[in-house]
């Protein structure tokens, strides 16, 4: 760095910390946090990995009152929206902020528009959805954003091509909103999932930061089940047993409604919480957690990214969960006022079935054909979204899933103002092989995402060391809070005891380093624990391979070169506070 660059870099910081100092009453700054924030400064794209509770908000919410315009932050849920806002300084010096969304009624929109055009907010939350909408991307396009702020960033990657579609359209909106710089926060992303993030919304030369993934206060633990019956008393007795308060994850609606009610009938405040529910039901449950009302919350995944709680004493899943993305995301609800606490999934080996279901939603061929076809009739008149949801008449969540699955086959491109066009020399016949091809693969990814998160709740090992090694992070075992390192010392009588051997040809498959496999072709490694290696292959997803067996035969796996030196490199962890900013 220059010394000018060193000086500006300098004079930077000290206005950050006073911003923070004097409008949020923060004495300092971590030092990722100021890292972050300079970045923002200086109108470069950033991806920020942070566990909950170590301060993302603050990434954006500081040098954002010291940009020229306001910034917009899309948020996936109205209550972490509303959490966001209500979190914010008040007063006279307090930041002006704003949500848009369906609960607006036409006046009170009116007024939303009005405050962002007169300058009097600074930050406008909305939901991917949203921004989908021409009026919305109009509207913001005549403020001239400084900054657009993608919350939660995990679901580009791991929801976007199923569950919310318009996560994948991000990238056209920001283009249409002028191309300002991104910022991407997450609290979980794997490597192979970060990179997924960069390249689905279009960053340009990201500058990375990923702190430490490790939460040392969570105990961690899972429970195999030979029926039903059993896993659903075990989890029962150990949600009443347990400190509260606590979250309880169910895989369906009914069994969510099921738990919470024979919680209840133990004397326990237990509610359900799942998308099938009212919203005003669920922003009760939600608010009631809140205030400290309810001792246990039941629910689907649906629950939990709107949680700005800290004494959440454990989290508790009563099934397999669809990815250890997911899993390490929902734990992490837990423990963020750095005190014990508890994470224990309760699973059967059938779990993997319905969880492979779900991970396996993608368009039907008849929907993409119809779709292709569509674009292709007018390729005079290029349409939109909302003009292919006329066209073909399908929702428009369908008609958005398969153009997303059309653009990423190469079969369809949409322009800045929103057309989308056939790709030159691509048949709809063809077009449509070739999306079939890409939503296979999709399965493939998924299905091995489930097939990690069963080999996490069976390893023999240590659990913390199995699930840093899936984030890319290296641990040395054994951890002292896992129920496999508690086991393993109390067969050896060795506190420093772990529970395989390392083998010797470990090192000759370093994290990070691009391997190709005789059959599954390249892929990177992402950890080694013990006598086996994860891989992650661009064509099959996640595999397990064992260290011996790939010595018995030396042409099985080969190394293409050393660990990427690309990849950005853990910082230290930083300490657990009670307060995310």
């Amino acid at each position: 760095m220059t010394k000018e660059g060193a000086a500006t870099r300098r004079r930077w910081a000290g206005r950050l910390r006073e911003t923070a100092a004097e409008v949020f009453g923060w004495a300092e700054l971590r030092p990722e946090q100021l890292t972050a924030m300079e970045w923002v400064l200086e109108g470069r794209d950033c991806l920020v990995v942070m566990p909950t509770g170590s301060g993302k908000s603050a990434v954006y919410q500081v040098p954002g009152l010291l940009l020229s315009g306001p910034v917009v932050v899309v948020s996936p849920l109205l209550a972490l929206q509303r959490d966001q806002i209500a979190g914010l300084p008040g007063g006279d010096r307090g930041p002006g902020a704003v949500a848009v969304n369906s609960d607006l009624g036409a006046a009170d929109t009116e007024d939303v528009w009005a405050a962002v055009r007169e300058g009097s907010v600074r930050y406008v939350y909305l939901s991917p959805e949203q921004l989908a909408k021409d009026e919305v991307v109009q509207r913001l396009t005549e403020a001239h954003p400084a900054l657009l702020v993608v919350d939660e960033a995990q679901c580009v990657s791991s929801w976007g091509h199923d569950f919310r579609p318009d996560y994948l359209r991000l990238a056209q909106a920001v283009r249409r909103l002028g191309r300002p710089p991104v910022l991407a926060l997450t609290a979980t992303a794997a490597p192979p999932v970060r990179q997924d993030i960069v390249e689905r919304l279009g960053m340009e030369r990201p500058r990375q930061l990923v702190t430490g993934f490790d939460r040392p206060n969570i105990r961690l633990q899972a429970r195999r089940h030979l029926d039903d019956d059993e896993r659903r008393s075990r989890v029962v007795e150990d949600a009443a047993a347990a400190p509260k308060p606590g979250i309880v994850y169910a895989a369906t609606r009914k069994d969510s409604e099921s738990y919470a009610a024979e919680l209840a009938s133990l004397g326990l405040a237990a509610g359900a919480y799942h998308a099938g529910l009212r919203a005003a039901e669920r922003r009760r449950v939600h608010e009631a957690f809140l205030r400290g009302d309810l001792d246990v919350v039941v629910a689907t995944s649906a629950f939990g990214m709107g949680i700005d709680k800290e004494n959440v004493r454990f989290v508790l899943h009563a099934s397999l969960p669809g990815s250890l993305d997911a899993y390490y995301q929902e734990i992490g609800r837990c423990g963020r006022d750095g005190r014990p606490a508890l994470a224990v999934l309760h699973y059967r080996t059938e779990d993997t079935g319905m969880q492979a279901y779900f991970s396996s939603r993608t368009p039907r061929p008849e929907a993409v054909d119809a779709v292709v076809r569509a674009v292709h009739a007018r390729r005079d008149a290029p349409p939109d979204i909302a003009e292919l949801r006329r066209d073909t008449d399908m929702s428009r969540a369908r008609v958005t899933a398969a153009v997303n699955l059309l653009e990423e086959a190469g079969a369809l491109v949409t322009d800045a103002s929103g057309a989308i066009r056939p790709v030159r020399g691509t048949a709809p016949s063809r077009a449509v092989r070739r999306a079939v091809d890409t939503a296979e693969a999709h399965k493939r990814m998924d299905r091995s995402r489930v097939d990690m998160a069963r080999a996490y709740a069976e390893t023999t090992g240590c659990r913390r060391r199995f699930l840093l090694g899936y984030f890319g992070e290296e641990y040395e075992a054994p951890c002292g809070n896992c129920d496999m390192c508690d086991e393993h010392e109390q067969e050896s009588g060795d506190s420093d005891a772990t529970s395989t051997g390392r083998h010797p040809d470990a090192d000759a498959y370093p994290p990070g380093a691009a391997v190709r496999h005789d059959e599954w072709g390249r892929g990177t490694v992402l950890s080694e624990d013990g006598d086996r290696i994860t891989v992650l292959f661009d064509d099959v997803g996640y595999r397990t391979l064992s260290l011996a067996a790939l010595a018995a035969r030396d042409d099985l796996l080969t190394v293409v070169n050393g660990p990427d030196d690309s990849r950005p490199e853990p910082t230290a962890p930083p300490r657990t506070d009670t307060h995310d900013r």
